[in-house]
């Protein structure tokens, strides 16, 4: 009957090990990026980071946190933490903010025509948390043509060094 138990608990204590490493390593899915409150948001970003990423602003150029980082690492939404952008696809445009030549993960962009400037311009979104991140213009390098124009205030960078401990860990291959 000892050895039973012993054998019981065993693979009950097994079992549980494999949950917890699986929970740890669980990669993310669109299910896991999402808005939080509004004022959960007010209480978390600074008041710039709110005003681009709810109101539609727009920082200063050349004022700003990334437009010229040059670490290796990935871009996430502030608001969400859903995959952008990566330094691999990044460029210096010579706007004053960061512009990538495309995203890591489209799925996670919305294009919405805007008109705020009277002439039309695509916004580009996110897809789960809805923040304003920039613009995107035709004007970019090749292999795309693209320059999507990001506010540093609607991104979080997460270095490579950093990945696996953020969940990240996918994107490795990037660099």
């Amino acid at each position: 009957m000892k050895k039973f138990i012993l054998t019981i608990l065993s693979v009950t204590t097994l079992f549980l090990m494999s949950q917890v490493n699986s929970e740890s390593t669980k990669i993310p899915d669109s299910s896991d990026y999402i808005k939080p409150s509004s004022t959960e948001l007010k209480q978390r970003l600074t008041p710039l980071q709110y005003s681009v990423t709810q109101s539609d602003d727009t920082e200063p150029p050349f004022k700003n946190e990334f437009w010229d980082e040059k670490r290796k690492g990935i871009y996430v939404d502030i608001v969400s933490g859903e995959p952008l952008f990566s330094s691999t696809h990044k460029y210096k445009s010579g706007t004053g903010w960061p512009s990538f030549y495309q995203t890591i993960e489209s799925e996670n962009i919305i294009q919405k025509t805007d008109y705020y400037l009277i002439f039309p311009r695509t916004e580009v979104r996110s897809k789960n948390a809805d923040s304003h991140l920039g613009h995107l213009f035709n004007d970019g390098p090749e292999p795309t043509g693209l320059r999507y124009c990001i506010n540093s205030a609607s991104l979080r960078f997460i270095a490579k060094d950093d990945l696996v401990k953020e969940g990240y860990e996918k994107y490795l291959s990037l660099f």
